[in-house]
């Protein structure tokens, strides 16, 4: 297990970066990863893979929400996905190896592995592989999560010396549909926290009660959380969690 570096805890974490479309912004973009960095924030990105297998950064499965193409990320390759706009920007859609060359460790830099296998399984190993090439060497404070936890678990054999972190929340029916309940009923506990070798865990901001979350905390875990979008809901939050991830508006930085 690999400790979640200090930096981490202390720096507001702005959710697909500083995003604001209305500003030219949009989520995942270089303009939000830098207006980031500029005011201090820590930064949480997301990734799909490229049909050849390169780790881009983009949340969705779909290029519909965010750009004006459609159909699957995976659909296409990442030299194509570069040259597709994103909404309310003049800028295509970045892989990882150029967004850790943006952000060179100046601020930290929660990366999150989107779930490809649809019931949190043992996925094909592409995402994960490209994601431990393209951090190889990196030298800035950096961790890893995912909701699936085998994709964790794979980052643990892929880049043991990264810290590792689960993705949760309380798994309900409406938010997860797809998912079987009996999935959701497993996961909802947390179980293979240990197992990924995790040191830490990204919670659902509406479900800190969890008892599991001070369960983890005794044991050492770092307790982050998801997403905030207000001072009087990062207030609360605060009660329990470590860190939040937030967006919408602007959180302070402890002097």
């Amino acid at each position: 297990m690999s400790a979640l570096p200090e930096a981490f805890r202390r720096l507001p974490i702005a959710h697909r970066a500083l995003h604001d479309v209305t500003a030219g912004r949009p989520e995942n973009s270089r303009a939000a990863i830098r207006a980031a960095i500029a005011a201090g924030y820590g930064i949480e990105i997301d990734l799909q893979p490229s049909r050849d297998g390169r780790a881009m950064v983009f949340h969705d499965y779909d290029l519909g929400r965010l750009t004006s193409e459609t159909g699957p990320v995976r659909g296409r390759d990442a030299a194509e996905l570069a040259q597709i706009p994103l909404r309310g920007a003049d800028e295509g859609i970045p892989d990882l190896p150029e967004v850790l060359a943006l952000v060179a460790g100046r601020v930290p830099l929660l990366i999150e592995l989107k779930d490809q296998h649809g019931q949190m399984g043992v996925t094909d190993g592409v995402l994960e592989a490209s994601t431990a090439e393209a951090l190889k060497g990196y030298a800035g404070p950096v961790a890893l999560m995912s909701f699936n936890p085998e994709m964790v678990v794979a980052m643990a054999a892929l880049s043991p010396d990264l810290p590792r972190g689960i993705v949760t929340c309380a798994y309900t029916p409406d938010d997860w549909p797809l998912l079987r309940e009996e999935t959701r009923a497993r996961l909802r506990c947390i179980p293979d926290y240990d197992r990924a070798g995790a040191s830490f865990v990204s919670h659902d901001v509406t479900d800190l009660a969890n008892p599991r979350l001070a369960e983890l905390r005794a044991q050492g875990a770092a307790i982050l959380c998801w997403t905030v979008r207000s001072r009087e809901v990062e207030a609360r939050a605060r009660q329990v969690a470590d860190n939040i991830t937030f967006e919408r508006y602007l959180a302070d930085i402890p002097a």
